[in-house]
């Protein structure tokens, strides 16, 4: 079968690492891809948000599947063009995609399903999102209402924080349109999980769980990123929690959705909090995240391509997952000054060295070829540096033995993740 994945990132090249070790793929093009995706796979220079091209391109190559990874093209109406020129496309239509496009969108159907969450009201106005926030104190949770590319929510400690939040998405725009309007949430307490279902419209079919560390520095603190790291399985996340987060969460929106005649086809994200009243909804996305694609990709053994296949098709029910029982980590490696303003362009070597150490398995993000044909950084988030092993502790010795074998003195990385499955 001949697949065009879409996007450029962590998560693309994890992806399209996955789908070559499927025994149906003929052809593996990636729009726009990236210099480690171009070792496995032809990137063709198409913008992941240029729906009209990558329809063209997919028509005119006679693509079997079009695979799409970040949310933009989704939102903006991917599959609904796929589906109009005759194309299977992996992910929702625009209509559902709304589950990420907008934060109001899945409170309101969430609501409607019964789902357990925080406690939400919704402000286009901030002289009034002011005033509720003084009403309901702090720690509250502030949330731009569009995509924001995972930054656009502040988790306020005091209520001043939280008026200042108010103040950069709503009248400073710091988010641009997403902010025109926002949600503001009760701040639920406990440990965030990422879970993950494949859906085919009617039936859910559980993935695994991840856990992401989205704070910049070590210990969790300062500003949130798009994530500097992830592992799985969580030991926190039981089989019998899976069960409950499968029965409250997923299948109730799965049947609103379908209720609502905007039935959900692709992967459904669930961004959770495990409190001490069992889980809760923190919000969805609808595509695998970055960076936990990276260790999910790692454990799986299914394969992927078929996977894909049997929620295009509506054949889940008739479809099984297989997962390594070993752990996966990633340990992202970003430019210095990010997620603020930082330098593109710095060459970055040793990633031959970091690729020997066992188990490990390097994932291009913001990367590039410069003229001399040296690797350099091209965004925030630069590489995913992967491993799996037997425990988690043998995961992160293997993904940390990998970063350390790299020579990049204009990057940076966590060096904890995994700490509260691990203790330190």
């Amino acid at each position: 079968m001949k697949v065009l994945l879409v996007g450029g990132g962590g998560r693309e090249h994890a992806l399209a690492w996955a789908l070559t070790g499927s025994g149906l793929l003929s052809k593996l093009w990636v729009a726009p891809g990236n210099a480690g995706i171009s070792d496995i796979a032809d990137c063709v220079a198409i913008g992941a948000e240029d729906v009209p091209a990558l329809v063209a391109f997919a028509t005119a190559q006679a693509v079997d599947l079009v695979v799409a990874g970040p949310e933009a093209p989704l939102t903006l109406g991917l599959a609904d063009a796929c589906a109009a020129a005759g194309l299977r496309c992996f992910g929702p239509s625009a209509a559902a995609a709304r589950l990420e496009g907008s934060k109001t969108f899945t409170r309101e159907v969430t609501s409607a399903a019964g789902v357990p969450g925080a406690e939400w009201a919704q402000f286009t106005e901030a002289a009034a999102a002011r005033a509720y926030i003084r009403q309901k104190g702090a720690p509250i949770v502030v949330k731009a209402d569009g995509l924001a590319a995972g930054k656009g929510v502040v988790v306020a400690a005091t209520v001043e924080e939280a008026e200042q939040a108010v103040t950069e998405i709503m009248e400073d725009r710091v988010h641009g349109a997403a902010g025109a309007s926002i949600l503001i949430e009760e701040c639920l307490l406990g440990q965030e999980i990422s879970f993950f279902a494949l859906c085919d419209g009617e039936t859910a079919l559980p993935m695994a769980a991840a856990q992401d560390h989205k704070r910049v520095g070590d210990g969790d603190v300062g500003p949130n990123t798009g994530g500097m790291g992830a592992y799985s399985p969580p030991p926190a996340f039981t089989p019998a929690l899976e069960a409950e987060v499968m029965d409250s969460i997923i299948r109730p929106t799965l049947k609103e959705m379908a209720k609502r005649g905007t039935p959900f086809r692709g992967v459904l994200f669930a961004g959770l909090m495990l409190t001490e009243a069992g889980p809760k909804l923190i919000e969805y996305n609808v595509r695998f995240g970055d960076p936990e694609c990276q260790v999910l990709m790692l454990r799986l053994q299914s394969d992927l391509l078929a996977a894909l296949l049997a929620a295009c098709d509506g054949e889940l029910d008739r479809f099984t997952l297989r997962w390594s029982a070993e752990a996966a980590m990633v340990v992202v490696m970003a430019a210095r000054g990010y997620p603020g303003a930082y330098a593109k362009g710095s060459v970055i070597e040793g990633l031959e060295q970091a690729a020997q150490v066992p188990g490990a398995q390097l994932f291009h993000a913001g990367t590039a070829r410069n003229e001399q044909g040296d690797l350099v950084a091209q965004g925030g988030r630069v590489l995913g540096v992967a491993a799996s092993g037997a425990t988690l502790a043998a995961a992160r010795d293997a993904a940390y033995a990998a970063v350390d074998a790299v020579r990049w003195p204009e990057g940076f990385c966590r060096r904890d993740i995994g700490w509260r499955a691990l203790g330190h």
